[in-house]
Order: C-alpha cells, then sequence, then structure tokens
C-alpha cells in the first residue's frame, strides 16, 4: 500500500481483482468502501490485470491499484503501472480518477506517490507517462509533479500520443 495525506494506493492482489471484475457491489463489500458512478472508465484493463496477475503473482506491486480517499471511505480512482521496470529502468504511470472526485487534487497525489514509489526500487532510473496529444487535465498533472514532455510516440491503441518522463535525481 502506497500512503498519501488524503489516499491510499492498494494493491491490487487477485481478490481485489476477482471482485472488480464481479461488478461494484462485490468490490464494494471486498473493501468496504462506497464505490463512485463512472468508475471503472477502463474495464477491461482490470480483466487484462487479472489475467496478467493470475499468470505472475510477481507482477503485483507494479500493475493496478485502486484509490481509496482515506477520510471519506470511497474509492476514487485507479491505476498503477504498465509492469515492472523494464532493461532500461523504466516504468510507465497511468490513473483515472472517478468523475464524481475529479478537479480535487486527487490525480495529481496519485499519480506523484505512483512516481515517488517507483523510485523506491533502485532499478527504476525513470518514470514514463502518455497522454493524448493535446493539452488536458492530464498533461497538467503530469506537468504538476515534474515529469517533462519528451516527445510523441505511436500507441497501438491510441494512435499519436504524447511522450512524458520523470528521471530519477
Amino acid at each position: 500500500m502506497i500512503r498519501t495525506p488524503r489516499l491510499e494506493l492498494i494493491s491490487c492482489d487477485l481478490e481485489t481483482l476477482r471482485a472488480i471484475a464481479a461488478g461494484r457491489e462485490a468490490l464494494a463489500a471486498h473493501l468496504g468502501v462506497a464505490i463512485p458512478d463512472g468508475w471503472p472508465e477502463f474495464p477491461e484493463a482490470y480483466r487484462h490485470a487479472l489475467e496478467l496477475l493470475e499468470e505472475d503473482l510477481d507482477v503485483g506491486g507494479w500493475w493496478t491499484y485502486v484509490f481509496v480517499a482515506r477520510g471519506e471511505a470511497a474509492l476514487v480512482g485507479s491505476g498503477g503501472y504498465k509492469g515492472k521496470p523494464d532493461v532500461d529502468g523504466a516504468v510507465e504511470i497511468g490513473y483515472e480518477i472517478a468523475p464524481a472526485f475529479r478537479r480535487r487534487g486527487f490525480a495529481t497525489e496519485a499519480a506523484e506517490a505512483l512516481a515517488r514509489f517507483a523510485f523506491t526500487d533502485p532499478d527504476v532510473c525513470t518514470v514514463l507517462a502518455h497522454t493524448l496529444p493535446r493539452s488536458s487535465a492530464s498533461t497538467r498533472v503530469l506537468d504538476k509533479i515534474g515529469m517533462r514532455h519528451d516527445g510523441i510516440a505511436e500507441d497501438p491503441e491510441d494512435g499519436t500520443v504524447w511522450r512524458w518522463r520523470l528521471d530519477r535525481t
């Protein structure tokens, strides 16, 4: 678990991912928190995460997290890493915040915590992220946490995206 002043980022184990797959009521009972409307925005990501974790339990801490607001007993979003550090010591982060919890700083707090936590691993040299190629709430979040725009990349699903980078200092 990763803690911030307002959030607990809970690494999804098999039970949690199975609860997500079973639906909102199952997840609410499993976590003991309210699940907001509009979450998850990308449900297919959780099925994929479950399949990956069933194949390799070691990927757990380098994959999916749910974000719970500590004072509100509510799930506010989710995110995590797109796998273990690669051969160059890079990991990629991603995140989503439920509509009811946007514009409250939770995305910035979670993204910063994910980046900071990644750097606790001595093998991690770089944290990456990708956004659609336009100024948006996501690009502002990445800018706030010190990431810099590092060019463009081609994503097989999203096409051209902006690449963001934060190097260990």
